[in-house]
């Protein structure tokens, strides 16, 4: 999947943020902060070909049924694009 704004991953003082570079920082209202499921998601990104991929990883990763592995992937997702991240 593709990230279209700059955005930098980092840990600060125990927390997941998204840092926005050159014009993200323009048009970003600010740091996004993830949660573990959101920066696990986060890294997966770059490579994922679908969010079924992505679901199977988490599945993978965190002991959930795979609805609620699907529900908040695709929750998250949804997200990133309402904020025209993806």
């Amino acid at each position: 999947m593709k990230i279209k704004k700059e955005l930098i991953k980092r840990q600060i003082a125990g927390d997941t943020i998204l840092v926005p570079l050159g014009r993200a920082v323009l048009d970003s209202n600010g740091l996004f902060v993830l949660n573990e499921l959101g920066a696990f998601i986060w890294d997966l990104l770059p490579q994922a070909e679908s969010e079924e991929e992505i679901c199977k990883a988490v599945l993978a990763e965190y002991d959930v049924p795979a609805e609620v592995a699907a529900a908040d992937v695709t929750e998250f997702l949804a997200l990133l694009r309402s904020m025209d991240i993806l």
